[in-house]
């Protein structure tokens, strides 16, 4: 991957902009999307040497980088958006349905029939609560991301806390309340500032950091109220205000195998110098630096691997992309929340960096396949009464192993055995 930057004029801007990158520069070694060595567990359409029709769900920027990158892929015949944007409507690569509605599974089942979609990748996180994924896969269509009940991990923020507090990931304190009275006795013993949040999805708006106790007091009744987030707002969760700098990590799941991708960094607030109120991000820029390798390791044991085997136990196994949203302050990384699909806008600077094919990518985790991050994937270690026999019974294993796109050195421990067998070692 390299570095890249995404800015946006605006929230709005997002949804008609190309890709608007405003940087790239090299950022050293990166991420390469390897599809591994298990066997098929899904329908032949997702074979390793068919070229696919893919289908991307949504309308926004985050989408069209999606489509954009699935597009420069040799896997991929023909990306189909719906109902896509302008952006997407422009780009000659693209075909944009305007007029399906991806709420309505029927139809997409029916679209995707008709069209010989091969694979379908679901953008926005309310598709997947509405369980866009369950349908597809009912209709034997392959679909990447979670299911309804796994999506339920950024559905319910309360559902979220409660899981990772079971699982031991490091969380703010929080409270989960549906009554006005006993949430503002709760920010009477915390004391301000501190985060109000709905516990539904609200589009990334349902977040107040109140700096006094009256600012939390009208942001729990706006929410617990109905007035203006319905019934995401019936359930709120406050939580105790942290200090430090927030970034967003992200990894693929297959269940319990997580391979790390990369991190990102959005700015939230409309204003220049982080001022103003937030909104769903005005732009974004990966990698970033805050968010070192030490951590982003830091991040997958204790923040992704953790989640992964939680949602498991509890019947949800989650398969999709984990965003981990991150709140790191002198070398300590703390979980603010997590969300289950890519993140806009930080999708944007992410697709500009990969350089793999994406689509084969996302089709070996749907057949069960190992992805790897473009390093060293398997380790076999033998033994023998020799080097020579420790190298023979290394190298049996090795063949046993159907890794089409993997190699391996073959002479390791060749100066030793040419000691053995009276050669020297050069």
């Amino acid at each position: 991957m390299r570095a890249a930057l995404l800015s946006s004029a605006s929230p709005s801007a997002r949804s008609v902009s190309a890709i608007p990158s405003v940087g790239s520069v090299s950022a050293g070694r990166g991420c390469a999307l390897t599809p591994g060595r298990r066997a098929c567990r899904r329908p032949s359409a997702l074979a390793r040497s068919a070229r696919r029709n893919v289908l991307v769900l949504g309308s926004g920027g985050r989408e069209h980088a999606l489509a954009w990158r699935l597009a420069q892929g040799p896997s991929t015949a023909q990306v189909f958006v719906a109902p896509g944007n302008a952006g997407t409507a422009l780009d000659a690569s693209l075909r944009t349905i305007s007029d399906l509605r991806p709420s309505d599974h029927g139809a997409l089942v029916s679209f995707c029939r008709r069209n010989d979609v091969d694979l379908v990748v679901v953008g926005p996180e309310a598709y997947l609560v509405e369980g866009a994924v369950d349908a597809l896969s009912a209709a034997g269509i392959a679909a990447f991301g979670p299911t309804r009940a796994a999506a339920e991990l950024e559905g319910s923020k309360a559902f979220m806390k409660d899981l990772c507090a079971g699982a031991g990931i490091k969380t703010a304190g929080y409270g989960v309340f549906e009554d006005a009275g006993e949430a503002k006795a709760f920010i009477r013993r915390v004391g301000a500032p501190i985060v109000v949040k709905t516990s539904g999805l609200a589009a990334g708006k349902g977040v107040v950091v109140a700096q006094t106790e009256a600012e939390a007091f009208e942001a729990v009744d706006e929410m617990l109220s109905g007035s203006k987030f319905g019934a995401a707002g019936a359930k709120i969760v406050v939580e105790e205000f942290l200090r430090g700098e927030e970034a967003s990590f992200f990894a693929l799941v297959d269940g319990e195998r997580c391979v790390p991708l990369a991190g990102a960094q959005d700015h939230k607030a409309v204003g220049e110098g982080d001022t103003g109120p937030n909104t769903g991000g005005m732009g974004s820029y990966s990698p970033a630096p805050v968010l070192t390798p030490e951590l982003g390791e830091r991040a997958m044991r204790e923040v992704v691997y953790p989640t992964a085997r939680a949602m498991a136990a509890a019947g949800r196994p989650f398969r999709g992309v984990l965003f981990a949203g991150l709140m790191i302050d002198q070398g300590e990384i703390t979980l603010l929340e997590h969300n289950v699909r890519f993140g806009d806008p930080e999708c944007q600077s992410l697709m500009l960096r990969l350089r793999s094919d994406l689509g084969d990518a996302l089709a070996a985790m749907l057949r069960g396949e190992d992805v790897s991050d473009g390093g060293r994937v398997l380790g076999i270690s033998a033994m023998g009464d020799t080097v020579r026999e420790a190298q023979k019974n290394a190298y049996a294993a090795v063949d046993a192993i159907s890794y089409p796109d993997g190699f391996c050195r073959r002479d390791i421990g060749w100066r030793a055995v040419a000691r053995e067998e009276g050669r020297g070692s050069l």
